[in-house]
This record gives C-alpha cells, sequence and structure tokens, in this order.
C-alpha cells in the first residue's frame, strides 16, 4: 500500500529486456487510508454476498493513480501511447483466500485501458485459482527469466534463491529446470503498520528504528510455531494473515526490531522446505533497503545473500517488470503459473484482455 512502480519492458515472453525508464508514484496519504479501509473491510467479506461499500472508492483511486502513472512514465521516456503494446496491470490485492478458490484485485482495467489508449491486461490471478492454484507468488516465472539471463559466473554453481520482500515474504528457488515458490510469511506488512501507527513515518526508513531496538527471541519462537511454517508448499498468504499485534505491548523501537527479526526468521524458516540448499538468496522488494532485515537474513540463512543491484536488476521494480511479462505470455497463450510456483494442477494461463477501444 506504498505506491505505484511501473517499468517499460521489452519481451517476447519468454526472455526480457528492461529499458532503464521507470517511474515511482507514492499513494498519498488520503490515498492510503482510503485502501487500507477497503482492505480492513474485505476481510469480513463473504463470498457471494455484494462487496463492501469500501471498495469502490479505493478502486477508483488506484485506477486514476495508474493512469497517472503511465502517463508520468511516459512523459519520463519522451514515448507516446502507440509505442507501447500492452500493459500490465496487477491492482491493489484486498483479500487473498486461495482455499475459497477467490482472489480480489481492485482497479478498473477497462478504463485504464480508454484512459491510457492501450491494450491492458489484468486480472492474472483468478484463473490459476480457479483451476485449484494458490494464485501467488505470480512473479516466479520472471525471476527465472532474470537468474536465466545472467552472465554465467556472476553466482556460485548451485540452487539460487530470489526473494521478494513486500508487504508479504516470497520465494522462487530455482535449480537446473527445477522451481519451487511460495510466501514465506510476514516482510514489510507488519513493520509498516506498526511503525506507522505509533511514529510520524510510514515504515522504518533505513532500518533505523529496528536498529535501535532489542529483539523479543521468546515471541518469535512462538510465533514460529505457527502451523503456516509447517504447511508443505504451495502455499500463500493475505497482507494480514500475520500482523504487528506480535509487538503489542512493546516499544516503538522493541517492536520494530522483534517484527523485523521475525521477517528474516521466517524467511530462512523456509529453506526447510527446498529440495536442496540455496548457494546464493537474491532480495529484490523494498526490504532490501531495510539494512537492519538485511543483517537479519545474512545472519540466518546459508548461501551468499545479495540485493537485486548485486545483479544489476532494478530492485523496485522487478514486480512492475514481472507483470509487464506476464501480460506478455498472457497475449501468447503461455503459462503464467507452473505447479512448482501456485501448486496449480497444470501449466496454467491467465488473465484478461481489455482493448484500448
Amino acid at each position: 500500500m506504498d505506491g505505484i512502480d511501473a517499468a517499460i519492458l521489452k519481451s517476447d515472453g519468454t526472455s526480457t529486456y528492461p529499458t532503464g525508464l521507470t517511474h515511482a508514484a507514492p499513494f498519498t496519504s488520503e490515498d492510503r487510508v482510503i485502501i487500507r479501509a477497503a482492505v480492513d473491510a474485505a476481510q469480513n467479506w463473504v463470498k457471494g454476498d455484494a462487496a463492501p461499500v469500501e471498495l469502490a472508492a479505493a478502486e477508483a483511486i488506484v485506477t486514476t493513480r495508474h493512469v497517472e502513472a503511465v502517463e508520468a512514465l511516459l512523459a519520463k521516456a519522451g514515448m507516446s501511447a502507440g509505442e507501447i503494446d500492452v500493459i500490465g496491470f496487477h491492482g491493489q490485492t484486498v483479500l487473498h483466500r486461495p482455499e475459497q478458490q477467490w482472489t480480489v484485485q481492485l482497479g478498473n482495467a477497462a478504463a485504464l485501458a480508454k484512459a491510457c489508449a492501450i491494450d491492458v491486461v489484468a486480472d492474472f490471478r483468478s484463473a490459476d485459482v480457479a483451476a485449484g492454484g494458490q494464485g501467488a507468488p505470480f512473479a516466479p516465472l520472471y525471476h527465472a527469466a532474470l537468474v536465466a539471463s545472467l552472465e554465467h559466473g556472476k553466482l556460485p554453481e548451485g540452487p539460487v534463491v530470489v526473494v521478494n520482500m513486500g508487504g508479504v515474504g516470497n520465494v522462487t528457488y530455482m535449480d537446473g529446470d527445477t522451481i519451487l515458490a511460495f510466501d514465506t510469511g510476514p516482510a514489510n506488512g507488519p513493520i509498516d503498520d506498526w511503525v506507522g501507527s505509533r511514529s510520524d513515518q510510514n515504515y522504518d526508513k533505513d532500518g533505523a528504528i529496528g536498529a535501535r531496538g532489542m529483539v523479543d527471541q521468546s515471541r518469535i519462537d512462538v510465533a514460529l510455531m505457527h502451523e503456516y511454517f509447517k504447511l508443505t508448499p504451495p502455499k500463500s498468504l493475505d497482507r494480514l494473515d500475520f500482523t504487528s499485534a506480535l509487538a503489542k505491548g512493546l516499544s516503538l523501537e522493541d517492536g520494530t526490531a522483534t517484527l523485523t527479526a521475525f521477517s528474516a526468521a521466517s524467511l530462512a524458516a523456509a529453506a526447510d522446505h527446498f529440495p536442496g540448499t540455496p548457494v546464493a538468496w537474491i532480495i529484490c522488494g523494498g526490504g532490501r533497503h531495510n539494512p537492519t532485515l538485511v543483517s537479519m537474513i545474512r545472519a540466518q540463512v546459508s548461501g551468499q545473500v545479495y540485493v537485486a543491484e548485486d545483479m544489476g536488476w532494478r530492485g523496485d521494480e522487478v514486480e512492475a517488470e514481472a507483470f509487464a511479462f506476464l501480460a506478455v505470455r498472457s497475449l501468447q497463450g503461455l503459462p503464467l503459473s507452473v505447479p512448482g510456483t501456485t501448486g496449480v494442477p497444470e501449466p496454467k494461463t491467465g488473465g484478461v484482455i481489455f482493448h484500448k477501444n
């Protein structure tokens, strides 16, 4: 719920060529209040009932901000809409219940296509969930394309894990033709909520607050007994499955340190489900900007820990690039998910195209 990342990508749906052109558009504080109200309201939504009224206002905001982001990126790139073939539009997740074959992302793709005069592919996850998959994580095939594009010798020989530390953490484990992906646990979400509710910051900038705190290890030990960590992948999480409640009663600093340590510990615990021992972990997403979190991860995992930029990747834009990549694959009828990434019974394409006119 921090904002929108946009990137321009050239791709044939198999290989990927980032152009270097990107744009970040943070949500305003007012936007975040409206979106968070929709997320909170959705938690009590019963499948089959009318959508909570809060969702409409949030969808309008999300759509408008995406139009603005596309326009700003095109202006920055000196490009016209006619030079772009397709927009990959993920939207804002407000509910994810794969056990009910239900996942909800807000955003009016038809309005986006019309406003930007560019075809849009959206609704990436529904087909996977309807087929029995978890509907998440959805960036692994792009992670695999990124790793395949690395120069020989860039990484040690052996299993590689690409990590996304967003609101929720997820991993893509790759070893030859083997690919396994799943959500690991909380990442930035509970930390952001804790810091945002107890300070004038929306997140722990540079990990400074957490660095001043003391970790309550006993709370983490109890939290790691949660049933989710015992489940065999594939598995996925809703943004609010793990909350900042773990830190209740602690000071701002100690709570932040404890939540940060829990995110690192839950990521490290993911290795219990890997077929082999990783030689390298590559961290993408906002969490890599938190030195306290990265340091805690390095202390708990085996193998070298890198951040996206060490590979020459655009770490803040990997997710944006991933959905551009998946939009191309959708147009070509190529799978967006496979059994090892979401548990879908067979490779599954997906996405819905919305034409500009």
